[in-house]
């Protein structure tokens, strides 16, 4: 096995959506799915392309309801290129018996090359070898080469290269019934040595370009046009056993890119100027040479190197060095896909310790994705009646709260309330990237600037989320990491008091704004808010029962679940909410967690920063109330999320060694294996990827004195 080498040989159905996934190409700019270029849309393959930050909003009827959803849009195709011999059908998947299929990704490179071998109905047999690139050198170019060789037959060859704007979002199975035409193709047309698309989408008003150059040497050329849709055909005389080379190169500009006098006109350009395929793999190469010359994670275990390889390949292409320039966040399932919509949750949170050190600039560019946001994390804060920045649990295009309002149950056939944006925490895990920047970057500058307002703004929020009920502070009224738990059998509001992991993180952050004001100047919060933010360090609540920390106030009379009853019953239990709620019941009465919740204090703390903050809050902690806790949680968890066997690989490793290994095996495999059955297909887990890279690289823990 070659570590830098990840390989698939032949065609299989059930598994074609994670193949394009894994091997999707990007650069920070635009990813574009490692679908065949021949290759449409048809339930099997999917070839999607996203640009980072390109959002639109649509409006759909759920069960009799209006509902807004902004999506990541899947951008024109600019993948199209497909070939006939002698008048026959166009080569397409089922217009022809493949007879080989070998995919082969390389990831020190950022090469995707194809290799077939397929028989038309007139029983011509071609060879295709084709090589994919998105530069890392120039973000708005790709370009294939692409060799076809007629093995057993001569005569004309015709190839065909286009461009389509007529996509829709059809990534995801079940967000299919909803509204999906998110572009408007507006020109489709030749312009000298160029084809061309320009699409807008409907909402946002976003214009998008692709300007595409195709090179057949000594072939004649011709063109076609169609709304949304344009073709530049080739023919040229071939004769058997002689390869047939043919280049495309693509740009691809919007109007939301800077320096442009429109995104036609710069893609046109590009086009036209933009080197040959050779030239700019050779630039793109040098480019990945540099990434990974910072970026490596090792392993002595060959295929454990593999895995990390893949995972900090993806990483990188959509998180690279480009993001810098852009206004964009990091999506939750990178730019692979349309699960989540595309939308930015509390991903960072595990990006950053890999991320930080390495490439301070490209995380400081996520942070300021969040500042440019914090009007509108203002304005939610106020409308809900509080002080300060109240970050949405779902955030695109302008950082309102997209969160979803309702959620489909495919095992019921129901749609129900959804109410995870009160998973206000968001909010903890933009302050403790803030620190994790900090520590890597050291900077004096960024908390005197906009890394030190955000800290503020942020304290502000908790501190009037939180209510002072005799000495303790408490907040009410939220969900937890563990998302499963999101109110009180009986009680009408929906959310969880004092979840234990919100009020922990409160008073890690109280400590870290005060030590902000103290380095950056007392001026900037008043002696009032100095003073709440010293008190609620101390008195924030923490609730425990039996001996450890109880994940919010409650929780210790919930009942236990039958978990060998109903792992019996339903095998994979991964989704446990889905299977009770099909039952009519709920997991409010249940002592079990999607993921870790609790845990999560521990993995971003370690075991003597959670120990500081409790004791600091006068509670007390003996030297065996972690492992307690852990083996606790550990028991009542059914890991419903990738990041799950992240987080307690690594709290495992330091709490009980012999117990992580599981989860480690299982944390590697989590998209290269698929473990959940299907995700992978709809884009990857970033989050889970960079956990990964990080537990082979533990960072020292941002936790201060």
């Amino acid at each position: 096995m070659d570590p830098w080498l990840l390989t698939y040989d032949g065609v299989d159905p059930a598994l074609e959506g994670l193949r394009e996934a894994l091997t999707t190409l990007g650069n920070g700019y635009l990813a574009t799915r490692g679908a065949a270029c021949e290759a449409h849309a048809d339930g099997v393959r999917y070839p999607g392309t996203y640009l980072a930050g390109c959002y639109n909003r649509l409006t759909s009827q759920v069960a009799g309801r209006s509902v807004d959803n902004e999506d990541l849009v899947n951008a024109p195709n600019w993948l199209p290129l497909t070939f006939r011999a002698d008048g026959g059908d166009w080569f397409a998947p089922g217009s022809a018996e493949i007879l080989a299929c070998h995919r082969r990704l390389d990831l020190r490179r950022g090469v995707l090359t194809w290799m077939l071998r397929v028989r038309d109905g007139a029983g011509r047999t071609t060879g295709v070898q084709q090589h994919r690139l998105v530069s890392m050198d120039d973000p708005h170019l790709a370009a294939l080469a692409v060799t076809i060789t007629p093995e057993d037959w001569s005569g004309l060859l015709e190839v065909r290269s286009a461009l389509d704007s007529r996509v829709v979002n059809a990534g995801v199975a079940r967000y299919r019934g909803l509204a999906n035409r998110h572009l408007i193709p507006i020109t489709a047309h030749a312009c000298g040595d160029v084809i061309e698309v320009l699409a807008r989408t409907a909402a946002s008003r976003v214009e998008i370009a692709l300007a595409a150059r195709t090179v057949v040497a000594g072939g004649r050329r011709r063109t076609h046009a169609e709304q949304g849709w344009v073709a530049d055909d080739h023919a040229v005389r071939a004769r058997a056993g002689d390869g047939i080379r043919v280049e495309k190169v693509v740009a691809v500009y919007t109007s939301r890119d800077r320096a442009i006098a429109s995104a036609s006109d710069a893609a046109r350009t590009a086009a036209i100027r933009a080197e040959g395929f050779d030239a700019l793999l050779e630039r793109h190469t040098r480019a990945w040479e540099r990434l990974w010359s910072r970026a490596q994670v090792t392993s002595e275990d060959t295929e454990v190197q593999q895995t990390l390889n893949l995972y900090a390949f993806h990483l990188l292409q959509t998180l690279s060095p480009h993001v810098a320039e852009l206004d964009a966040g990091l999506p939750a399932r990178g730019l692979h896909g349309e699960a989540y919509r595309g939308h930015v949750f509390w991903d960072e949170l595990f990006v950053f310790p890999y991320l930080a050190p390495r490439f301070p600039q490209i995380t400081e560019a996520l942070l300021r994705y969040r500042w440019r946001r914090l009007p509108e994390a203002r304005w939610a804060a106020r409308a809900a009646g509080h002080a300060g920045a109240m970050f949405p649990w779902q955030s695109g295009s302008d950082g309102r709260e997209e969160t979803p309002t309702l959620h489909f149950n495919p095992r019921s056939g129901r749609w129900l309330a959804d109410n995870s944006h009160l998973q206000r925490h968001v909010g903890l895990a933009v302050a403790f990237n803030v620190w994790q920047h900090h520590v890597a970057a050291k900077d004096p500058r960024f908390l005197a600037g906009f890394g030190g307002e955000l800290l503020l703004e942020i304290a502000r929020c908790f501190a009037s989320l939180a209510v002072r009920e005799g000495d303790r502070y408490a907040i009410r009224g939220v969900m937890g990491p563990d998302e499963y738990h999101d109110g009180y059998v009986g009680r009408a509001e929906p959310g969880v008091d004092n979840n234990a992991y919100t009020n922990v993180m409160t008073a890690w952050l109280m400590r870290r704004v005060l030590e902000t004001v103290d380095l950056v100047g007392a001026d900037r919060a008043s002696t009032r808010e100095r003073e709440r933010f010293a008190d609620m360090a101390e008195r924030m609540r923490v609730d425990f029962h039996d001996g450890v920390i109880s994940q919010f106030e409650g929780y210790g009379d919930l009942a236990e679940l039958d978990w060998d009853g109903y792992r019996r019953a339903y095998g994979d239990i991964r989704r446990l909410d889905r299977i009770l709620e099909a039952e009519g019941d709920t997991p409010n009465r249940y002592k079990a967690s999607k993921q870790a919740d609790v845990l999560m204090l521990f993995h971003l703390l370690g075991e003597d920063g959670v120990a500081k903050i409790l004791t600091g809050l006068g509670y007390a902690w003996d030297a065996g109330a972690a492992a307690r806790t852990v083996d606790y949680y550990l028991a009542r968890t059914c890991h419903g999320s990738t990041l799950s066997a992240v987080v307690h690989a690594g709290v495992l490793a330091r709490v009980r060694p012999g117990a992580s290994e599981p989860f480690l095996v299982e944390a590697l495999n989590s998209d290269v294996r698929d473990v959940q059955g299907g995700t992978t297909a709809e884009g990857i887990h970033l989050g889970a990827m960079a956990g990964v890279l990080s537990l082979f690289t533990p960072p020292a823990r941002p936790d201060g004195p």
